[in-house]
């Protein structure tokens, strides 16, 4: 049988729980910034994804109705639509060039994006007849989009369905 000396290198069970017990603490302290930290990066994700949308919802118009003197359109838009699309599809699908035999299309987003805040390709639609702050579409003409999640930003300010 082996004697057990008092001097022996190794760690007592205080030292032990002191060191789990700082852990705790540390982990504690580090979990409530990761979350902010996931939440920050779905913000700059939904911020990018609206910039996209719009851009691609003004290039559309652009390209329908040209601001440029003497520039022609490069396809042909229904009556009544001002020269906005018709829905958010329509600018993935892209429209026929004039005068192209061969049937070219112009398109004007890859994919629609996924809306980080709601992981829902639903986007939240205004119409040029809509009211800027409106929460209903019309049903034509998409002039903007917005988040449909009615949670408050990290700003605590504002809502994601007013960016």
């Amino acid at each position: 049988m082996r004697k057990i000396r008092m001097n022996e290198k190794g760690i007592t069970f205080i030292e032990l729980m002191i060191t789990v017990a700082i852990l705790v603490v540390l982990s504690a302290l580090v979990l409530p910034v990761a979350k902010f930290s996931v939440q920050r990066q779905r913000e700059l994700e939904l911020r990018r994804d609206l910039r996209e949308i719009r851009e691609a919802i003004d290039a559309y118009h652009e390209a329908a109705m040209p601001t440029t003197p003497g520039a022609q359109p490069k396809f042909q838009v229904k009556f009544g639509t001002d020269g906005w699309p018709p829905d958010l599809k329509s600018l993935v699908e892209g429209e026929t060039l004039i005068g192209d035999v061969k049937g070219k299309k112009i398109r004007f987003l890859r994919r629609i994006p996924l809306d980080p805040i709601t992981n829902s390709y639903e986007w939240g639609l205004r119409s040029t007849q809509d009211d800027t702050q409106s929460q209903s579409w019309g049903g034509e003409n998409v002039w903007d989009v917005y988040c449909k999640s009615q949670a408050m930003s990290l700003d605590g300010v504002t809502h994601y369905n007013e960016w």
